[in-house]
């Protein structure tokens, strides 16, 4: 089975995003949870923190036995890293997708503006949002979006909260593996370097022919790359087990 895999969605979006990627990997004989943050999915009406984003993604790390493969998307991305900074041990190996970007400066041009001008449409963009997804998302990944709901309404409280996050120096503080993935298209990849730079063990794969939602524009070649993650970290899991064992005088009193 391996090391446990944790998803966390992005912004507006719910854990149904996750459905190719659970399919796929759950196939493999793999665990695989998905939760929902904040504000989001079955958790729509909850106010948004970045703090309490962060303790829904390490409550199911502990779910699944309290040490698992992180991976994020966007706004889970940049949960995912601020969460792996501050797990004390529990994340195994870090997989942060399409953010790449410091997120004061990402935020505040990207989604700011849109976010305050949905906020006055009388569905706060929904239809908009709903119609983006459908014309730009094909083979059921627009209804895997869609089915969790779209939460156009925690918009500008995620902004507020996450632009504040200084994600190189969680990243920073991160010890363990970490798998930067981006879309060859993304617009978040401004920083990609600099991420890159402030891992202590890190890798930065682009995919082909994706864009910002790389997991669902290459869901194969996502979790592929998710499953290829967490059999290296599984490897290195079962290595240090091994090598604890093999230490001198371990079991002499």
């Amino acid at each position: 089975m391996g090391v446990p895999i944790v998803l966390v969605h992005g912004l507006r979006l719910s854990s149904s995003m996750w459905r190719p990627q659970v399919e796929l990997l759950a196939s493999e004989g793999r665990r695989v949870v998905a939760p929902d943050l904040p504000g989001h999915g079955s958790r729509r009406g909850e106010e948004f923190s970045l703090g309490a984003a962060v303790d829904a993604v390490l409550g199911a790390v502990d779910g699944v036995g309290g040490r698992a493969l992180l991976c994020g998307l966007s706004l889970g991305g940049f949960v995912s890293i601020a969460a792996a900074g501050a797990s004390g041990g529990r994340v195994a190996g870090l997989v942060a997708a399409s953010c790449t970007a410091k997120p004061a400066q990402a935020l505040a041009q990207v989604y700011r503006i849109p976010s305050v001008l949905m906020d006055r449409l009388p569905d706060r963009g929904a239809a908009v949002n709903e119609r983006f997804h459908r014309l730009t998302l094909r083979d059921g990944a627009a209804d895997a979006v869609l089915d969790g709901g779209l939460a156009v309404e925690a918009a500008t409280a995620v902004i507020d909260e996450v632009q504040g996050l200084d994600a190189l120096s969680a990243l920073s503080s991160f010890e363990g593996p970490v798998w930067l993935i981006n879309g060859a298209r993304d617009h978040f990849r401004i920083h990609e370097k600099r991420f890159f730079d402030a891992c202590a063990d890190g890798r930065l794969v682009n995919v082909p022919r994706a864009g910002h939602m790389v997991s669902l524009d290459q869901p194969v070649n996502f979790s592929r790359i998710v499953a290829d993650a967490a059999d290296v970290v599984s490897v290195r899991e079962g290595a240090s087990v091994r090598g604890r064992r093999l230490e001198p005088g371990a079991g002499e009193l």
